[in-house]
């Protein structure tokens, strides 16, 4: 079932008291090819790091949690999103990473009081534990981007933008891609138009884990390798059904990055405008600054930047190399 604009507008008049309206930065686009200003969607200072407490709330309060609690296998950032939701909702939680999940994830889903387990060496890995969990003790799934209500959640971050932006809506919006629930979420809402007109929804990968870019090119959604330095956050092994089904007709396209762009990207966030993104949280970014995607002269362009868990001392490393 593909989301609608009325299913999001729900997701939202739902979930609104429990998130942030997250801010817009708009920088210079000169350096980029464009006399109109970059829009950065600060997505990156939504609680628990990231956009994913859009889903996790939506989930947990449309749907019957049964006294077993919810259950989510993550690569850090979903379980972060579903611990902290279920904290505020008083539910229990049991999150699932896998061990290359990064140290401040892993301790973000502890302070927020769920019982993790750091098992495996992939998010599938994760996934099939989780799985196995919630047949035996009768707790509901969250997945982390395959989901009904968890596309319905994220596509209020399209819904925010566009009530943020109103007549400066962005021409072309950039989006990083790892299974694919916010891109899928944002261009259900958007549709290809807005009210506003035409709006290019475009994703971006890194090249080292490419789930989405595979399944458009073959067709359907296939197996892919994993690895690289957005891998705990952009490493789905492959796209969702659901998915695919709606990024093959509502978006532009997607392009891939070698890791070397995606840590400039940090780098660059954090000196130039002191945004601290994890490599998933600055992937779309990436594609402005290497010059991947080259804006019309008269192009607006928005960026959603959309993760911020990264350990200081990694991110001190970054920024001075």
């Amino acid at each position: 079932m593909t989301p609608t604009k009325d299913d999001i507008q729900k997701a939202y008049n739902q979930i609104r008291s429990h998130i942030r309206k997250t801010p817009i930065l708009e920088i210079s686009g000169n350096a980029f090819g464009t006399n109109q200003p970059i829009q950065l969607k600060l997505e990156m200072l939504q609680h628990a790091g990231s956009f994913k407490p859009r889903g996790a709330f939506f989930n947990l309060l449309s749907r019957q949690v049964p006294q077993a609690g919810v259950a989510a296998a993550s690569g850090g950032n979903h379980g972060a999103a579903v611990a902290y939701a279920a904290a505020q909702l008083g539910i229990k939680a049991k999150i699932f990473v896998p061990e290359i999940a990064s140290p401040s994830k892993i301790e973000r889903i502890k302070s927020y009081g769920a019982d993790i387990l750091v098992q495996g060496d992939r998010y599938a890995d994760s996934l099939e534990l989780c799985t196995a969990y919630q047949q035996k003790t009768g707790a509901i799934g969250l997945h982390a981007y395959d989901g009904f209500h968890t596309i319905c959640g994220q596509g209020t971050l399209g819904l925010e933008l566009e009530n943020q932006t109103g007549d400066d809506l962005p021409d072309t919006l950039l989006v990083a891609v790892g299974g694919g629930g916010l891109i899928s979420g944002i261009a259900s809402w958007f549709s290809r138009f807005s009210q506003k007109g035409h709006i290019k929804i475009i994703g971006v990968e890194p090249d080292k884990a490419s789930a989405l870019a595979q399944a458009l090119e073959q067709g359907q959604p296939v197996d892919v390798p994993v690895s690289g330095v957005a891998a705990d956050s952009l490493g789905a092994k492959r796209t969702g059904e659901m998915v695919f089904e709606i990024a093959k007709n509502k978006i532009e396209r997607v392009i891939t990055l070698p890791d070397d762009a995606i840590i400039a990207a940090q780098r660059t966030l954090w000196n130039d405008y002191r945004l601290a993104c994890e490599a998933g949280g600055a992937t779309a970014f990436a594609a402005l600054l290497s010059g991947a995607y080259k804006p019309a002269p008269n192009e607006r362009v928005g960026v959603i930047l959309c993760g911020s868990n990264i350990e200081l001392e990694k991110l001190a490393d970054i920024a001075s190399t």
